[in-house]
């Protein structure tokens, strides 16, 4: 399962996410604002885990100030390159680092705060990335992620896959607590995970979180994104075609105007590392 997380975010999941990068910064704004609004005030060394393009590690370096150290990891090499061009853009001192973070050899007890949007359900082995996390904390430092809660808590996320299976019979199916989207929907799985990695003072709450997005760019997010948007680069036009309007039709209850809104249904994760290792 590791190669092929690995290897779909190494191909079409990392260019995907390349592509529609200002339309999932969009979606996510709300989320990657309480992340910064959280992030405490003495923080000197950020890491943000499944960074992707870099949006919320760009939002801490610029939250945080010049004398801030704020550093992204990703698997996925795409993603890591678009990053650091926004940063190069954005004359940022923010810095990336493309590895797996199971296995990434972290300087010991070198970061403050450890943050994550939506980036830490995909490890094949969780216990040992977020080992490897709780080696990278200082003594005293904070763990905030916010990861997604079920798919029946998600029915937009899961509109598109849902409207087409009947159109896709080679859609996968998704099996819970496995690395994905979804992976983290169990919370005393995440609990048991963390207390696993050596993490203490754990709290995990229900986070249900209004986001939105132009209507213009729902045919692009349909097409593009998730499994369906994947498996569509594989098939005929036709079926293409059959898919983007049946799967359009579906998400007509999210349309307000020229605007898609919808819930994100997340767990708030927080939890700290002691003062000793």
């Amino acid at each position: 399962m590791e190669q092929q997380q690995s290897a779909g975010w190494q191909g079409t999941g990392g260019n995907m996410w390349v592509e529609a990068q200002e339309l999932l910064d969009q979606m996510f704004q709300p989320i990657e604002d309480l992340l910064m609004q959280a992030l405490p005030a003495d923080t000197r060394r950020l890491l943000d885990v499944g960074c992707g393009t870099g949006a919320t590690t760009l939002a801490a370096a610029r939250r945080l100030g010049p004398d801030s150290h704020c550093t992204g990891i990703d698997i996925s090499g795409a993603v890591i390159e678009a990053a650091r061009e926004r940063t190069a853009q954005a004359r940022s001192n923010a810095c990336f680092i493309q590895d797996d973070v199971q296995s990434h050899a972290f300087e010991p007890a070198s970061y403050d705060t450890i943050i994550s949007r939506f980036g830490v359900m995909f490890f094949d082995d969780p216990v040992a990335a977020f080992r490897n996390l709780r080696l990278a904390a200082r003594g005293n430092a904070t763990l905030r992620l916010i990861a997604w809660r079920s798919a029946e808590d998600n029915p937009f996320m899961t509109t598109a896959e849902r409207s087409a299976a009947a159109l896709l019979p080679q859609l996968p199916v998704r099996v819970p607590d496995e690395p994905g989207q979804f992976g983290f929907a169990d919370r005393d799985r995440v609990r048991t995970i963390l207390e696993h990695s050596g993490w203490e003072r754990i709290v995990i709450e229900p986070l249900d979180v209004v986001c939105s997005f132009p209507e213009k760019e729902l045919l692009r997010y349909i097409t593009r994104m998730g499994p369906v948007g994947r498996l569509l680069q594989t098939v005929d036009d036709h079926t293409r075609q059959q898919v983007a309007s049946t799967a359009r039709a579906a998400f007509e209850p999210f349309v307000h105007g020229d605007e898609v809104r919808y819930t994100a249904a997340c767990w708030d994760i927080r939890a700290g590392a002691s003062d000793q290792h």
